[in-house]
């Protein structure tokens, strides 16, 4: 299968695509802030309000047992989706950043104590970023980052031992792929060498769930976090998957509702995990939808989807250095189909308002990675981001505005 055939395939599949922007056909380039959800979505979401909506767990009639099963059922797929080993090692949460403040919450926040290290890039998104900021400043422990060197955003990699062996690392979070540079990072060594010296490991998947295949048992890691609304599902459904032993060990992170086996009160007896960091009523449409989304990327197929991400973001940074003036950040070989840019002196927000008025949905700004953006000496970038529908047309339309811009703000 050719790498264009997927657009040629799927997207009519999504409706949303199929319109003007100020007078010009959409040319959606916003993936990494959120994807589009496909008919299939649309209708099981739809479905399930028109014909199966009660509250789960808690009810014995009709209505509610089907809700129940259905949600269930969506925790058994994610699973699946990421080869875990068993649905209960699956919580379900608002996205990526409630999921990761889980695990500091809950996890960091009750075994790190004074002096230990966590180990972060500095690449990460702030949601992978400030809530390590707020346990090691609650609990006395210690930043240590790994350095990202020059406009590809590099990490040496082989002081990653060292790292380790000369610092009292406990935990070590990192991003599967960056959401401002496209880099794709080795997880699964890392995972490795956390393991090798007692660390705990977690993965910020948001940019990798929907992108590419993701078996936790592969790349070994104690937890892993995602949003469904990156990978065509739902907004506000999220998923972290964590190691069972882990999980165990762990006090909730939320208190109320559906977590707990027995109240007093005097007290309370918290349910296993998952369930009692699910406290209240679920986003039980959310789950749905995404067990209905990751179908659908199966449908199509993640190779494919990877395959065709690379194509897109490798040719795209390609075509991009070619435009007078502009600088490309991220890896110059193998990236995901994330490419952020400035071009000259235009201010990245000036850039974007530019592309909407020609059709063509960019991202601009600090991209969540406001460390990031300043150790590259700017204040936003400009960024473009492909998925499973977009086309070479396209990419031709986001040249020819760049070139358009270029002269306009000269």
């Amino acid at each position: 299968m050719t790498v264009p055939s997927l657009a040629e395939r799927f997207r009519a599949d999504f409706p949303i695509l199929d319109q003007t922007v100020n007078g010009h056909p959409l040319v959606y380039l916003d993936n990494a802030a959120s994807t589009q959800r496909p008919t299939s979505v649309i209708n099981e979401l739809s479905r399930y309000y028109r014909h199966d909506h009660a509250n789960v767990h808690r009810g014995l009639h009709a209505l509610s047992t089907r809700a129940t099963a259905l949600y269930e059922n969506a925790r058994q797929r994610v699973a699946t989706f990421l080869n875990a080993e068993d649905p209960e090692s699956i919580v379900f949460t608002r996205g990526t950043t409630e999921s990761i403040n889980l695990v500091a919450s809950s996890w960091a926040g009750n075994e790190l104590k004074p002096g230990d290290g966590i180990l972060l890039t500095q690449m990460e998104h702030h949601a992978n970023l400030i809530p390590w900021q707020i346990v090691a400043r609650r609990v006395g422990a210690r930043l240590y980052f790994l350095t990202v060197t020059g406009d590809e955003g590099e990490i040496d990699w082989s002081q990653l031992d060292t790292i380790f062996t000369d610092n009292p690392i406990r935990i070590v979070a990192l991003t599967h792929i960056s959401n401002s540079l496209g880099r794709i990072n080795p997880v699964a060594e890392v995972c490795r060498t956390a393991h090798k010296h007692g660390a705990v490991t977690l993965i910020d998947a948001a940019q990798s769930a929907g992108h590419m295949p993701l078996d936790v048992r592969a790349i070994d890691c104690d937890f892993l976090a995602f949003s469904g609304h990156k990978c065509c599902g739902p907004t506000g459904i999220g998923i972290l998957y964590g190691r069972k032993s882990l999980l165990e060990k762990m006090e909730p992170y939320q208190t109320g509702g559906e977590m707990i086996v027995s109240v007093t009160f005097e007290g309370a007896e918290w349910k296993p995990p998952p369930h009692r960091f699910e406290a209240g009523t679920p986003h039980i449409a959310g789950a749905i939808g995404l067990a209905t989304a990751l179908d659908y990327l199966d449908q199509v197929g993640r190779n494919s989807i990877q395959e065709n991400d690379h194509h897109f973001g490798n040719i795209a940074a390609t075509r991009l250095r070619e435009i007078p003036d502009l600088r490309v950040f991220g890896p110059l070989d193998e990236r995901a189909g994330i490419v952020s840019f400035q071009l000259g002196k235009i201010h990245a927000h000036d850039l974007v308002a530019f592309a909407d008025q020609h059709g063509v949905a960019l991202r601009g700004g600090h991209h969540c990675n406001q460390p990031l953006v300043r150790k590259l000496g700017l204040h936003a970038t400009a960024r473009a981001s492909f998925y499973l529908y977009n086309t070479e047309s396209e990419l031709d339309r986001l040249v020819a505005v760049l070139h358009s811009a270029a002269k306009y703000f000269g």
